[in-house]
Parts: structure tokens; C-alpha cells; sequence
């Protein structure tokens, strides 16, 4: 099976986090084919190879595997026939590629020394899937690398390369409140605490963190995503609950964002005479921070294999990820790099009409749709050479 073939394959069975069972199983026979030494079930659904090739360097390269719970509406041929579930954020492109830079650097081991690990990781979606290999044993079970490599696809014309040193990609929160009240007849709101005042007044004053908390040429996000509350219009509900996601490019800056949450929460609820929010932490994602020296050495590579013209500075980027679980861990550098997913025409046409966000779909939409050609091809290449670089 071609990658191009490959790919639509994965593309029409998304599987959910932790539930990546027939992707891990397609991707454990690829490294079995290609000669390398297999662990699966490494954090549940997680799947390692290692291809020994003399003495050098060790290079980890890292694909993800899960889906995201969004109907597609793409109209493609090979669109997902799994209802409800679709590869809304290119995984499917990142597991075709490393398949085919593991075919790749088995076929040339002739040139290079050393050893490679690919690991294909569950459940990035979820926030839970680096850490759950690594608790899992992932480094007592594969050789402990000197770099960690990946990518990640976008909606950037298609072929293009991209890493940004330091902090790359911003850490992500998602944070649950109970805002408790005390309910009652909707026609005696004097016998009650009312939540939902409580919650569009928190709502309110959550958006001032952003606007009159942090310095303006520093970066954050606080959304509310989500709010709840009520089962009829004329109770007076016990309580409301508001869904928040949260970025930030450095721990001191999350952790003055949450202790400003929880103080906005707290406050508004005392102000009403109700009971103390309740503050709860779903799903977390560090900081991922490219190593300077690291990514300045790769990108360099792919400058000299691809061109200057195909190598560019995205900056810091608000989308969250765990790749570099897989490095700190182990207090290794990481290099992680968009990969550009997008028509190449239709985004230069989008930019000069200014309407990118408008007629070029991103990363968890139903419409995302990376062109097949030329990103698999590139994002193979760019795996390749990013390994060959740190290859003996």
C-alpha cells in the first residue's frame, strides 16, 4: 500500500483517544515489515519501534493516532466512516508520514548510524497520552533518545516547514466551575442565590484578565467554552457550570491566569452571598518548548534539503500539545515543526483576500482537509532529514 493510499485508509476509520486499536495495529505491522523491534500496548494503545543500525545517536520521531468526536463535512471520497468521529487535526497524516520515513531510513541503512525509535501515541487529544507511555515504561522499554523529533500538519501551504525555538506551542487548561446557588420558584428570586447571575457576572470579568491583567505584548487566551445550567424557566436553579480553556507560553503566566480565575469565581460568589466555587482541572498540557540550539540544527537541514524559500518562522503557537512529555522526561532536546497542509493555491488566494480564517479550514473543523499531495510526500522528507541530520 502506497503512503497516498495509506493515508486515506486512516483517514476514512478515525479512532477516538485511547481507543486507537486498528491504527496502532497498522502502524505495528509497518515497523515489523520495515525490520524494527516492536512494543505495543504501551500506555494502553501506544506502539513503539526501535531499528538498531550500529553505534550513534538515538532519534525518537513521534506520530499521534487519535480522532477527534467532530462529523465530518469535508465531501471527500475517503471521508470518515465512523459517525460523529473524524481526523479533524491531520493525526492521520502524521501516522502516514512516520510510516513512511520508517520504510524510508530501513531501506537506507547503508547511510546512517545509530538507532531509531518511532513511537505512535494515543490519545494527544485527551492531554494523557506521552504521559501515559512514559508511566507506562516507554524509556525502560526502548532506548532513551539524545533528541525528540515530530510534526505537526496545519493550514499553511502545503510543503511548507516551520519551527519556532523556545516556546512553541502554548501550555492548555481545561478548567471546570461549579458556580453553587441556592434554587427556587423563578417567581420568588428573593428566596434564592441565583447561579446564573453568578455565572454570566464571572463570564464578564473572566475577559478582563486577558485586557487589563497581562502586559500587552504578552500572549494569553481565557475562553468559555461552555455553560450550563437550568432545567426550566421558571426554576431558579442550585447551580451553573462554566467550561473554560486556557492558554499561556510559560508556567508563571498559567499559573497567575488560574489564580486569577479562581479569585474572579470566588469573588462574584461571595458577592451574592453563595457558597465558595468549585474549581476543577480536566485535561492539562504543558508548555512545549523547541530547544534553541536543537531546532536552529534542524531547520538548517531542511533549509539545505528543501530550499530557503520552504522554511519559515510560524512563532508561538496557541493550539497545545504533549510531545515534549517525551523529552523532558528524559531531559532531552525537542524539535517539533508545522508541516504546511493547506492548497497551495487557495492560500495565497485567501491571503490576498484577507479572508484566510474564512476560506482556509484549521485544525478541528469539519471541513480540514490537508492536500494529500504535496504534504505526505514533504512531511516524510522532512522526518528524514531531520533524523539523518542527528544520525550518525
Amino acid at each position: 500500500m502506497t503512503i497516498d493510499e495509506l493515508y486515506r485508509d486512516l483517514h476514512a476509520h478515525p479512532e477516538l483517544s485511547f481507543q486507537e486499536t486498528r491504527t496502532a495495529s497498522i502502524a505495528a505491522v509497518e515497523l515489523r515489515a520495515a525490520g524494527f523491534d516492536v512494543i505495543e500496548g504501551i500506555g494502553i494503545t501506544g506502539v513503539a519501534g526501535v531499528l538498531r543500525n550500529g553505534d550513534g545517536p538515538t532519534v525518537l520521531l513521534r506520530a499521534d493516532m487519535d480522532g477527534l468526536p467532530v462529523t465530518e463535512a469535508t465531501g471527500l471520497a475517503y471521508a470518515s466512516t465512523e459517525n460523529g468521529v473524524m481526523h479533524a487535526c491531520g493525526h492521520d497524516v502524521h501516522v502516514a508520514c512516520l510510516i513512511g520515513a520508517v520504510r524510508n531510513l530501513a531501506a537506507t541503512r547503508a547511510d546512517w548510524a545509530g538507532t531509531v525509535v518511532a513511537v505512535f501515541q494515543p490519545a494527544e487529544e485527551a492531554g494523557g497520552g506521552a504521559q501515559a507511555m512514559i508511566e507506562d515504561g516507554l524509556y525502560e522499554k526502548v532506548p532513551v533518545p539524545d533528541v525528540v523529533l515530530g510534526q505537526h500538519v496545519g493550514p499553511a501551504p502545503a510543503g511548507m516547514l516551520g519551527a519556532h525555538p523556545g516556546a512553541a506551542f502554548a501550555s492548555a487548561d481545561s478548567i471546570d466551575i461549579t458556580l453553587r446557588g441556592r434554587g427556587g420558584h423563578g417567581s420568588r428570586p428573593e428566596t434564592t442565590i441565583d447561579p446564573i447571575v453568578i455565572a454570566a457576572a464571572v463570564v464578564g470579568r473572566l475577559q478582563t484578565i486577558v485586557s487589563r491583567e497581562i502586559a500587552p505584548q504578552e500572549t494569553s487566551v481565557v475562553t468559555v467554552g461552555r455553560i450550563n445550567a437550568g432545567t426550566k424557566n421558571n426554576i431558579i436553579p442550585e447551580s451553573a457550570e462554566l467550561g473554560l480553556s486556557v492558554r499561556a507560553y510559560s508556567e508563571d503566566m498559567r499559573q497567575r491566569i488560574i489564580a486569577a480565575i479562581k479569585r474572579i469565581a470566588n469573588a462574584e460568589s461571595a458577592a451574592s452571598g453563595a457558597p465558595e466555587a468549585i474549581v476543577e482541572f480536566a485535561e492539562s498540557f504543558p508548555v512545549t518548548v523547541n530547544d534553541h540550539g536543537a531546532t536552529e540544527r534542524t531547520m538548517a537541514a531542511f533549509r539545505s534539503a528543501f530550499g530557503e524559500e520552504s522554511v519559515l518562522d510560524p512563532g508561538p503557537v496557541s493550539g497545545s500539545e504533549d510531545v515534549g512529555l517525551l523529552a523532558t522526561a528524559v531531559g532531552v532536546p525537542l524539535v517539533y515543526w508545522i508541516l504546511g497542509g493547506a492548497n497551495q493555491e487557495k492560500y495565497l488566494a485567501a491571503a490576498t483576500a484577507g479572508t484566510l480564517d474564512r476560506d482556509i479550514p484549521s485544525n478541528h473543523s469539519p471541513y480540514f482537509a490537508p492536500e494529500i499531495q504535496p504534504t505526505l510526500d514533504r512531511g516524510v522528507a522532512a522526518l528524514v532529514a531531520a533524523a539523518r541530520e542527528w544520525l550518525g
